[in-house]
């Protein structure tokens, strides 16, 4: 049995690769149908992952838009090193930090002299930024009583989380809210996968101290809680509907 899983893996794995060849063959070709569908395929998760490293919807949307013509541009470039989606997602990542870095040098002592209402203008596609952001973060299957807890929830999660340091915050993105493996991980931050669970081990830790009293305060009107386990930390990867319990274990 394990022997039929193994060659099943196996071949289900040489089948994903011959159908990604494809693609990459036709991106490489020019493909309109080819280039939507690596938009539809990726921009919500780009997004998502972005803003949690920047922070501001409209920067996060802004890097977006660059990380896929970095990716449109480059393709020509892309050789199948690794997967496409390791390749995305570590120019993702660069992108966000380069974002990330030129917000410190610039726009974090601007002055804005635009009305506050501004930060929720609409878009080219008639949504504002923040509504993009919650419809790119949000569950479509949850109730409005645990949509409301997860969005709360995952506010406050997004705000401990950026004080977690780095390099251990981005670890945690890509494993607790991506749900990337320990292999993908490695291979975007190109680090070995000791590295990857040392990292993410810290990391959960620091998260859980962070949100020890948040969960306290809450839980009991949440249904949050905090397994004793330190190598497990809270975080909010789905709402559970029926009985009103946010789910928050990884």
């Amino acid at each position: 049995m394990a022997g039929a899983t193994t060659l099943g893996d196996l071949a289900s794995a040489i089948g994903a690769r011959a159908e990604e060849a494809a693609i990459v063959a036709d991106l490489k070709a020019g493909s309109e149908e080819a280039y939507a569908w690596l938009i539809g395929e990726f921009q919500r998760p780009v997004y998502g992952l972005v803003y949690r490293m920047v922070s501001d919807p409209a920067d996060a949307a802004d890097t977006t838009q660059d990380v896929f013509l970095k990716v449109f541009r480059g393709m020509k470039h892309f050789h199948g090193e690794s997967s496409l989606k390791t390749w995305i997602y570590r120019i993702a990542l660069r992108e966000a930090a380069n974002r990330k870095r030129w917000w410190f040098r610039h726009k974090a002592h601007e002055t804005s002299i635009e009305p506050a209402e501004s930060e929720g203008m609409a878009g080219g596609d008639g949504f504002t930024q923040s509504e993009a952001m919650q419809s790119a973060l949000t569950d479509r299957h949850e109730s409005p009583f645990d949509n409301v807890a997860h969005r709360e929830v995952q506010q406050r999660v997004d705000a401990e989380l950026r004080q977690v340091a780095e390099p251990y915050r981005t670890t945690l993105i890509l494993r607790d809210l991506e749900e990337m493996s320990y292999e993908e991980i490695a291979e975007i931050l190109q680090i070995s996968l000791g590295t990857v669970k040392s990292r993410l081990t810290r990391g959960r830790q620091a998260l859980k101290q962070r949100l020890a009293a948040y969960v306290q305060e809450v839980g009991g009107e949440l249904g949050l809680t905090i397994p004793e386990d330190d190598k497990v930390v809270a975080l909010p990867r789905q709402v559970a509907g029926g009985g009103r319990r946010v789910e928050v274990m990884p």
